[in-house]
């Protein structure tokens, strides 16, 4: 085993601070104001950050003004601890409860990225955490976080192999959002527009299409259309109440919870039994999450099942793609004029209240055909996603303790490295269905 020094934070960067710990006044419109819940499995969500001023933003830059390599860190509540390495040349936001280190390079910036995720990174920000109820940072703990330092060309190896496997994610995530574009444009010009091809290959109301009132969704449609409710024409399903005495990490069956559902991974397994099969979920089932804020995601994992509080809209005759669609502005409108109070809830009631456009057969099966393929596209890069981030943690905790060697693991591409692990991975799937109580 290697055995490679620690050194304390403030020592190996040019500067370990933080943000502004005051409460700048929001406005409707200025510079974002970024917080330790912006910060999210290695993405910066800047769109529910709070604005605030000019006077402000430069105010607070004084001190902590991130630039391009640097690599900030939540330091209070649920997300304590996660990083993003920023990699832009101009930032526009200030900082507020966040740590931040100037690391100067992409390599410094990748590899305490990493070793942050590792091990040995977890441990010792595990030990500078404070708070019982409520998880923190101090600036303190972060100026003196140990931290791994090999010799310059190792770092640069060890990133390289992993930041890799990373490239390979993010470009799965840009195909899959410009097929979700892709597929919301043709679904607002068919059935918002009501542009679909008509029998000639003209757009249908453009060109004089004959369209019908309808009571239901208060507004005219197609001839021919109809509208159902959504228990009509989807397998509306409610989660199964877990008990929380059988939860844990590792044994049972996956339980899908409702923080488990953007990201489509999984935090908790359980070993209840005699659990109904009719909570377990189909890949490609349209999930959502019915407290709180309620997300909307296709699921991509295997042989789970579904907790109390989501709700599954099983594919029938409608693809989950076209129902995703149809039922998510109700969804956020429901969302939206629950806001005012302290956690919002959607009920049965909300759900049954639900009406979907059904179009003409000929119609349906055109864009069935399309959604389909794009939904199947889109779930197989999750897949492919889900097997690169195992192997990426499977290669981490190693590569950080000198278990793989390097002078062998540069020889390789990473191509071989993933044919040569997937097969494990995709066996460590596998197992989801058979891991049964």
């Amino acid at each position: 085993m290697m055995k490679w020094p620690f050194i304390p934070a403030e020592k190996l960067y040019s500067n370990v601070t933080d943000g502004t710990h005051d409460s700048p006044k929001a406005q409707s419109t200025g510079f974002p104001l970024v917080t330790s819940k912006n910060i999210k499995g290695g993405v910066l969500d800047l769109s529910t950050a709070s604005l605030i001023s000019k006077e402000d933003y430069e105010s607070i830059n004084k001190r902590s003004q991130v630039e391009k390599w640097d690599v900030i860190i939540s330091m209070i509540g649920e997300y304590c601890g996660y990083t993003y390495i920023e990699k832009n040349d101009n930032i526009i936001y200030a900082i507020k409860n966040v740590g931040l280190f100037k690391t100067k390079s992409k390599i410094e910036a990748n590899w305490l990225t990493y070793y942050l995720q590792s091990d040995y990174g977890r441990h010792y920000l595990g030990q500078a955490k404070s708070g019982s109820s409520q998880p923190y940072l101090s600036l303190g703990a972060l100026r003196q976080l140990p931290i791994l330092n090999p010799e310059q060309s190792e770092k640069e190896k060890i990133a390289k192999v992993l930041s890799d496997l990373d490239a390979k994610i993010e470009l799965n995530n840009r195909i899959n959002a410009e097929l979700e574009a892709m597929a919301k444009l043709v679904y607002e010009y068919w059935f918002v527009q009501f542009d679909f091809p008509d029998p000639n290959g003209k757009p249908y109301k453009s060109s004089g299409g004959k369209m019908v009132w309808n009571e239901e969704l208060k507004r005219k449609i197609p001839e021919g259309w109809e509208v159902k409710n959504i228990y009509q024409c989807s397998n509306v399903q409610y989660g199964y109440p877990f008990k929380t005495e059988y939860f844990n990490e590792k044994i049972g069956v996956p339980v899908i919870r409702i923080r488990d559902i953007l990201e489509n991974t999984i935090s908790n397994f359980s070993i209840e039994p005699n659990v109904d099969p009719k909570y377990k979920i189909e890949m490609g089932d349209l999930l959502v999450g019915m407290d709180g804020n309620f997300h909307l995601n296709y699921w991509s994992n295997p042989g789970c099942y579904l907790n109390q509080r989501v709700v599954r809209f099983g594919e029938t005759y409608l693809s989950s793609m076209y129902l995703r669609f149809a039922i998510e502005p109700f969804i956020k409108l429901r969302e939206k004029s629950v806001s005012r109070t302290t956690v919002g809830h959607l009920s049965d009631k909300d759900i049954r209240s639900i009406f979907v456009l059904i179009p003409s057969k000929e119609v349906l099966e055109k864009s069935n055909s399309f959604f389909n393929s794009t939904l199947e596209k889109i779930i197989k890069n999750r897949v492919q996603n889900q097997e690169l981030a195992s192997l990426r943690d499977w290669l981490l905790p190693m590569l950080m303790n000198g278990q793989v060697r390097l002078d062998e693991l540069s020889d390789l591409d990473v191509e071989e490295l993933v044919e040569e692990k997937l097969g494990m991975v995709a066996e460590q799937r596998a197992s989801y269905n058979t891991n049964q109580v």
